[in-house]
């Protein structure tokens, strides 16, 4: 389990920021909310990686291992291997719009709110 006490960076560009800069991610970091963006973010990208991730690596392998399978001709000299690698194309452009569509719904109004507060503590 993280130690919620510890500050969520340690270095970096972030350091160029005011100390109450800091003070004010951490304690919104560990709110409910921060906590449920988080875990709706999660919840798409995860599961959508897998799933993208499988079918591609599935694809690669039956490219390599089993070229009578991809060769198999479906309409004139368009063979499954070209079907797949089209639909390679085709599942990457569904996953942004399902992704996007996903973020407008559920991820931007939480995050739009959690940005507000941040904004109004630190007076920007």
């Amino acid at each position: 389990m993280a130690d919620r006490s510890a500050p969520l960076y340690e270095s970096g560009e972030a350091d160029r920021l005011p100390a109450h800069n800091h003070e004010v991610y951490n304690t919104i970091a560990r709110e409910s909310d921060f906590v449920e963006l988080r875990r709706r973010y999660l919840s798409f990208t995860v599961p959508a990686t897998i799933a993208f991730m499988t079918w591609y690596i599935l694809y690669i392998i039956c490219n390599n291992w089993a070229r009578d399978f991809m060769d198999t001709e479906v309409i004139g000299n368009i063979n499954i291997g070209l079907v797949w690698g089209l639909l390679q194309f085709v599942s990457t452009f569904t996953i942004a719009y399902f992704y996007a569509r996903h973020a407008r719904k559920s991820l931007d109004p939480l995050a739009s709110e959690l940005r507000d507060e941040f904004e109004r503590e630190t007076g920007r």
